[in-house]
């Protein structure tokens, strides 16, 4: 992987507070992808699949409905594999990447009630796919957003007295903790130096504060691991983790982070239980 120096030269300071945009995440792969190795491309495709995973859900639910050109791959590509995986075909990784091909063959032969736990079955999927990256800072980084999701879904659970299990995502130790645990701090308050500042921002009744400042602990975490990143391909996915931020907050209201809050409620209080080889 090669260094960037007159590309990451030219990048902008950024602060999570910007109100106007430096670039887009579209304008992002325009401009930049053009100058990376392919191999450094293909750790930030790992970021834009979220974009596919949203896509693909929307889709299975109605072929017709538009979606966030920020993912890498077409509507037509999306439908093709899906109609293909729905005949008993396979999929190639040229065609989409592995983890989809699992997941649709699940869906197809199996169905969970609700699209919140099949979003959950994508979700665990798409984070053991993106944990193969060889690059050791994308592997923490993804730990890390792993952690804190898991993390707030556990609070949030247990606030409202329900199931916590079958909603962390994952395969690793801490999602044990937060599986199986009684413990007022799951066992982890001593392994985690962020425990206390994530328990603070999730108990913050203003719901778009909230939000900002569990960014605002990603921000830093990012700003922290990059310290002697210069001119590396860690210093422009830095940029690019940041700029996604700032990309998120500009058209944020307080009203859309209520209702952001209040789906997240419904799908916790689903009470569909999920079968036993998904657990």
């Amino acid at each position: 992987m090669g260094k960037y120096y007159y590309l990451i030269a030219g990048l902008p300071e950024l602060a999570l507070e910007d109100n106007k945009l430096y670039c887009t995440l579209a304008d992002f792969k325009r401009e930049y992808y053009p100058f990376l190795s392919k191999p450094d491309r293909g750790l930030l495709d790992l970021f834009y699949l979220q974009y596919d995973n949203q896509n693909l859900l929307k889709l299975l639910k109605n072929k017709d409905a538009s979606i966030d050109l920020r993912g890498i791959y077409s509507k037509d590509d999306l439908l093709e594999g899906i109609s293909l995986m729905k005949d008993g075909a396979e999929l190639s990784e040229s065609q989409l990447p592995s983890y989809i091909s699992i997941f649709l063959t699940e869906y197809f032969k199996d169905s969970f009630e609700t699209t919140a736990l099949w979003d959950d079955r994508l979700s665990s999927l798409y984070y053991a796919f993106a944990l193969k990256c060889k690059n050791r800072f994308m592997v923490d980084w993804f730990n890390f957003n792993l952690t804190i999701n898991n993390i707030l879904i556990a609070l949030t659970a247990r606030k409202y007295k329900l199931d916590i299990s079958s909603r962390i995502v994952g395969d690793t130790a801490i999602c044990d903790a937060l599986r199986t645990s009684n413990a007022r701090d799951f066992g982890l308050s001593g392994s985690l130096d962020y425990w206390e500042q994530l328990v603070k921002a999730s108990e913050t009744d203003d719901l778009v504060e909230r939000e900002k400042k569990i960014d605002q602990l990603r921000w830093n975490w990012l700003d922290e691991h990059s310290v002697f990143e210069y001119f590396t391909i860690e210093r422009i996915i830095v940029f690019f983790q940041q700029l996604s931020m700032i990309e998120r907050w500009i058209p944020l209201d307080k009203e859309k982070g209520s209702r952001m809050f209040r789906s997240i409620i419904a799908a916790l209080k689903d009470e569909v239980r999920i079968p036993e080889e998904f657990r």
